[in-house]
């Protein structure tokens, strides 16, 4: 990319899009369009069609949907669909229209089936059942995908969909009610430190494995991907095949061990019990990051250094 290249990142507040903003700027790139929900409702077909008429972004960071953890997937089911179906063909239709060089499109490693084999190929898209918990969201974001390759193939688009792993870091959500498993976790274990409680209840049983990539190392992937010289990024955007590249660290853990990291990280002393009753979710889901490790990327941050990070960013969010 050219560093006055005019980029737009669509969900510029949100935990990946804050990054993708923050991982910009420390390389250079100084052109940037940000426009915060009030300003741009991207579920409003015209006006997103009217603001890149007007822009005309060379590049698109589309980073913008409507994330949760289970229980906020158990209870809106709708808005997860509804909201990012909307956002995801509004934005694919407006770039096309004005020309769009290169659109970076952010899924979600939920998007493979439930009982796929370990670790998780890009070709495993589409060959199972769904976890059943996140199944609405899951779908828009296989729409998303094969948005981007309908129009690779029909209109020689270049647009590539980036599956990140469960993702944590600064500008994260700590919602106990409708966060991630990891942010809850940091905030239910420091509120126990601090109340001098003797035990924190984990979600589940605590063994299913998850992969956690902290959130600025993926910025960094996404522009080493939308940075790569024109033959290799043409040759992921093949129009003959799926534009899906998974990011991540390639290595998991179980809640329960991450829970246990977290807890040396706060200097919390407790114990946890399980609640057996809450939903465990897929068992194991970690990503085959063989295809972008070719490419020469791979995560920097380990996951005890990026909960130390975390951990101080959610100490300066609560102090405030």
């Amino acid at each position: 990319m050219n560093k006055q290249a005019k980029i737009y990142i669509a969900g510029h507040r949100g935990l990946a899009g804050s990054a993708i903003v923050r991982e910009l700027q420390q390389q250079g790139y100084d052109n940037l369009i940000c426009r915060t929900h009030a300003e741009l409702d991207l579920e409003d077909a015209q006006a997103t069609l009217q603001f890149f008429q007007q822009e005309k972004p060379e590049i698109v960071f589309l980073a913008a949907a409507k994330v949760g953890g289970i229980h906020a997937n158990n209870s809106y089911p709708v808005e997860f669909l509804m909201s990012n179906l909307l956002i995801e063909a509004n934005i694919c239709r407006a770039a096309y229209s004005s020309g769009v060089k290169r659109l970076l499109f952010l899924g979600s490693s939920c998007i493979y089936p439930r009982d796929c084999p370990q670790p998780i190929k890009e070709e495993y898209l589409l060959t199972g059942a769904l976890e059943a918990t996140n199944r609405p969201y899951a779908l828009a974001k296989i729409a998303g995908i094969e948005m981007c390759w309908s129009y690779n193939r029909q209109y020689g688009t270049q647009w590539l969909a980036a599956m990140p792993t469960n993702l944590y870091g600064q500008g994260d959500n700590y919602d106990l009610q409708n966060s991630h498993v990891l942010p809850a976790l940091i905030r239910k274990i420091h509120e126990a430190k601090q109340a001098n409680a003797s035990e924190v209840v984990l979600w589940g049983s605590g063994t299913p494995k998850r992969e956690f990539l902290y959130v600025d190392d993926l910025a960094n992937a996404l522009v080493f991907l939308a940075s790569l010289n024109d033959e290799t990024y043409a040759e992921l955007v093949n129009p003959a095949q799926c534009p899906v590249i998974n990011v991540g660290t390639g290595e998991d853990l179980t809640i329960r061990s991450l829970a246990d990291t977290i807890a040396q990280v706060i200097d919390y002393t407790g114990k946890f019990v399980h609640d057996t009753s809450k939903p465990d979710g897929t068992m194991r889901k970690v990503l085959d990051v063989s295809k972008l490790k070719a490419l020469g990327w791979q995560a920097h941050v380990n996951l005890r250094e990026g909960i130390a990070l975390t951990y101080e960013a959610f100490k300066q969010v609560t102090a405030n």
